[in-house]
């Protein structure tokens, strides 16, 4: 029922350590999700063989993590906040995020009527960008397929402002050293301004429809590459990775619709690389605790026969609020030169060879606390 796209929103927003423009009790609260599957790959490497496995890098719907999150009352409106969150690997209980101890979000700061203020390592505003408009999200088959960064658009030794007044949600972060912890692809803080971030965001949500418009930008170094990219690809801090988003969302009772574009330039030596993301999708209750989730995505490269486009359906069964079973059934279509897998879960060593296609399905259970 709606209940369960409601839950799946309220998991991410909860996840995401968004300020709450209501009052929150004081105190500090544990929180997370465990969330395994099996999938089966199709026309794996150049024997075109299929592959069965437990991806561990991302659960099957929502990536696995637990966190603690906590807040004081400052008096006067104002509350100190802080959050610590740790991804793993539900297969081998391996830490994510290069072994970090908080590699999802490790921040501190302060948070009134005027918005949150905080200090440490963030999301930057792509993830804010898509929550409502990807209604796949960061599902192993979906966006992070065509481009890993999406769901993992982090940025260390950050500072982050979101505020929100009258449905006009406006945030920005900004790194002194984007990535800084091994296995890094930048080297850390830089007083040269190399390894650089920042990201905007302008947002409105209106009760049933709203639009969001934001950009987030990355510089190289001498010392590694970018997200997705192999180290050693950036020579000088003049090498950028720039995504812009623009995406909306409809709400028509209990069925919602959302689209949206990324727009991801990327200079790096010796090819510069130009793509347009393209994603509609929507998300409707079918019977009982039984919902649907479907997705068209579209890759336009710049460069010639690199196209690529993907179908994803995903059902979902709400055995209670806390708890969901769901299947995933995935389709991607590679042009000539293109070799995208159709999983985002070590997508390298499943993926086809170029100007093959590939087909993927997924059984998986997630429970929240």
């Amino acid at each position: 029922m709606k209940r369960t796209w409601s839950a799946l929103a309220a998991l991410a927003v909860l996840a995401s350590g968004a300020q709450a423009q209501a009052p929150t009790p004081p105190g500090v609260q544990l929180y997370g999700i465990v969330d395994a599957g099996v999938e089966r790959v199709t026309n794996v490497g150049v024997a075109g063989r299929s592959v069965t496995r437990m991806p561990g890098l991302s659960g099957g719907q929502l990536p696995s993590r637990w966190g603690l999150r906590g807040n004081e009352d400052l008096g006067g409106g104002q509350r100190a906040v802080f959050t610590l969150e740790s991804g793993f690997g539900v297969d081998n209980g391996n830490l994510l995020q290069g072994g970090r101890g908080f590699g999802r979000q490790a921040f501190v700061g302060l948070s009134g009527g005027w918005g949150t203020l905080t200090l440490g390592r963030h999301w930057t505003m792509t993830f804010f960008s898509m929550l409502d408009a990807d209604v796949i999200g960061p599902s192993v088959f979906g966006l992070a397929a065509f481009d890993p960064y999406l769901p993992n658009a982090r940025t260390d030794n950050s500072v982050s402002y979101r505020g929100t007044f009258n449905g006009v949600t406006l945030g920005a972060t900004y790194s002194l050293g984007r990535d800084g912890a091994p296995p890094a692809n930048c080297g850390g803080e830089n007083a040269a301004g190399e390894c650089r971030a920042w990201s905007l965001l302008a947002k409105y949500d209106a009760p049933t429809w709203g639009v969001a418009l934001a950009h987030d930008k990355l510089k190289g170094g001498a010392t590694g590459g970018f997200f997705g990219q192999p180290a050693g690809t950036l020579p000088a801090a003049g090498n950028t990775d720039a995504r812009t988003h623009l995406n909306g969302y409809l709400r028509f009772g209990t069925l919602k619709l959302g689209a949206g574009l990324v727009r991801r330039e990327l200079k790096v030596s010796p090819v510069p690389l130009s793509t347009d993301l393209y994603y509609l999708g929507l998300s409707t209750p079918v019977a009982g605790a039984f919902s649907v989730d479907a997705q068209v995505i579209a890759l336009r490269d710049d460069r010639p026969d690199a196209n690529a486009h993907a179908l994803v359906v995903r059902g979902n069964y709400a055995f209670s609020r806390r708890t969901s079973a769901y299947a995933l059934l995935g389709r991607v279509s590679n042009d000539g030169r293109a070799a995208y897998s159709v999983t985002a879960g070590e997508a390298a060593s499943v993926a086809p060879v170029a100007g093959r296609g590939q087909t993927g399905v997924m059984l998986g259970l997630r429970h929240s606390f």
